[in-house]
């Protein structure tokens, strides 16, 4: 059984809250023929601790609008990996060397990926 809608629609509210704050990389994953515990996975970069911060606060700021909390936040205090846990969206923002050593798309390799495009990206900047 494929992710749920709604699922999928936190998910992408998510990754463009991430790629607001420049995360790179991000990629969505329906996890749930794999996984009974959540339906997505958000997956994003960032260059820095402050930059994990910023992107974390993001999620969390655009979900709470749409009505959802986490559930459960882990890694905030070194900023290299912050979990948030959506109960239907689990949300990874990585800083780059942890997202290259943990490569937790090449663990997920057979769960299918939800297209996210970047609303944020303007025509100009293509140009």
């Amino acid at each position: 059984m494929a992710a749920t809608e709604n699922a999928r629609e936190l998910a992408l509210i998510a990754a463009q809250a991430a790629a607001d704050k420049k995360a790179t990389d991000v990629v969505l994953l329906d996890v749930s023929e794999q996984l009974v515990i959540t339906d997505c996975f958000m997956i994003a970069s960032a260059s820095n601790e402050r930059q994990v911060e910023s992107i974390v606060d993001s999620v969390e700021e655009k979900l709470r609008a749409a009505g959802i909390k986490p559930v459960r936040r882990e890694g905030a205090r070194e900023g290299r990996w912050v979990l948030l846990d959506f109960v239907d969206v689990v949300v990874h923002v990585q800083h780059a060397e942890e997202r290259s050593f943990y490569q937790l798309e090449k663990l997920w390799k057979d769960c299918p990926r939800i297209e996210f495009v970047d609303q944020g990206v303007s025509s100009e900047e293509d140009e």
